[in-house]
């Protein structure tokens, strides 16, 4: 199968001809038909994270289940389903809790470049290729474990679905989950990326009464509004992010989302939430960053927490997503900016990079 693949940071992605393992217990093979080009892939690429290599990434996918290893009973061939990047095993305390968001098995997984047993299924001739949390969907097949998966309805579209694996579930869920935003609330979203955009009509569909996008391109201000944002406050001509907020909600947003991965936009977040508000970091900061914040604005009795997968329980939030959009109340198709092949892909990085498009979708193959 062909699949792109990441050797080192700063460097074009390779296109190659990989072996996919057959699957194990508790596996499946998907066929991947779309996969998003998200800010968590180019952290990767551009060297501020770590990752084992070689390796495939891709994390925000959907596809068709092709075979299933010996175990497997929530799926069987045929059914679509959406990836999710943080398999859930079930049984550690998180799980049990009801957050599988912060599965340890998952996580573990994740940051060794395997699948829940420690292992890999992707070579290159007798070289091992790592995965990207458990589901490298930058190719045309990937081997996942059965917990990475949720099974959805047949008439939702595979390339809107691949968004809900990571932008939508993350930016809905910060505001859903994770701050559980009042009706009638002011919010604040700082960055309106593909994973704002969905903060920003997250906050819309809770309810709130004014919603303040902020961000350097007139571009995706200009989306923002179209996903809800009543108001408008662009960094690169007002840099004076925390004096605008507050002249548009006096005593600061209820809520504040940072949505970039910056420590200076976390403290702007912060500093721009009222007394007793929450600023909710969503944005994946670089390996080693550090966020400062003045100790005694605490006895302002302010909330400062973060945001993982938007605090989802993929099967249960992520069929509830798409009946929203299917329902007509969640933009999807708006957030895709461009389509490209797999053979494009490092072209839908750069354009990211230049801060062009909302979502980019690799489209593997025409859905009939």
């Amino acid at each position: 199968m062909k699949a792109a693949v990441y050797y080192r940071a700063n460097e074009p992605l390779s296109l190659e001809e990989l072996e996919l393992l057959e699957p194990q217990r508790n596996e499946v093979t998907v066929r991947i038909e779309a996969a998003g080009v998200c800010h968590s892939d180019l952290h990767f690429i551009d060297g501020l994270l770590p990752h084992p290599t070689p390796a495939v990434l891709g994390h925000e996918g959907a596809g068709v289940v092709e075979t299933v290893g010996e175990g497997v009973t929530y799926v069987q061939p045929g059914d679509h389903v959406i990836l999710s990047f943080i398999p859930s095993c079930g049984q550690c305390p998180y799980c049990i809790a009801g957050r599988p968001n912060l599965c340890t098995v998952g996580n573990r997984a994740a940051v060794r470049g395997t699948l829940l047993d420690g292992t890999t299924r992707l070579r290159k001739g007798e070289q091992e290729i790592y995965h990207m949390t458990c589901t490298s969907c930058f190719a045309e097949r990937s081997v996942v474990p059965e917990s990475s998966l949720v099974r959805i309805r047949d008439d939702m579209p595979l390339d809107r679905a691949a968004l809900i694996g990571c932008g939508v579930m993350t930016g809905v869920g910060a505001v859903i989950n994770t701050a559980k935003v009042q009706a009638g609330s002011v919010v604040a979203v700082i960055g309106c990326g593909g994973v704002g955009l969905n903060v920003v009509q997250g906050a819309s569909l809770s309810g709130a009464v004014k919603i303040i996008a902020v961000d350097v391109s007139d571009f995706k201000l200009e989306l923002a509004q179209q996903f809800g944002a009543t108001h408008t406050v662009n960094a690169a001509t007002d840099p004076d992010v925390v004096g605008a907020i507050r002249q548009l909600s006096p005593g600061g947003a209820d809520y504040a989302f940072e949505v970039i991965g910056r420590p200076e936009a976390m403290r702007q977040a912060y500093d721009a939430t009222r007394r007793g508000g929450m600023a909710i970091v969503v944005g994946l900061a670089p390996a080693g960053a550090e966020v400062s914040i003045p100790a005694a604005s605490f006895l302002q009795e302010k909330v400062l927490t973060g945001s993982s997968y938007g605090g989802a329980r993929p099967r249960i939030d992520m069929p509830k997503l798409i009946d929203l959009y299917l329902a007509g109340k969640l933009k999807l198709d708006e957030l895709i900016s461009r389509r490209y092949p797999l053979d494009g892909i490092n072209d839908a990085f750069q354009a990211l990079r230049e801060g062009e498009v909302a979502r980019s979708v690799i489209q593997f193959q025409v859905e009939g």
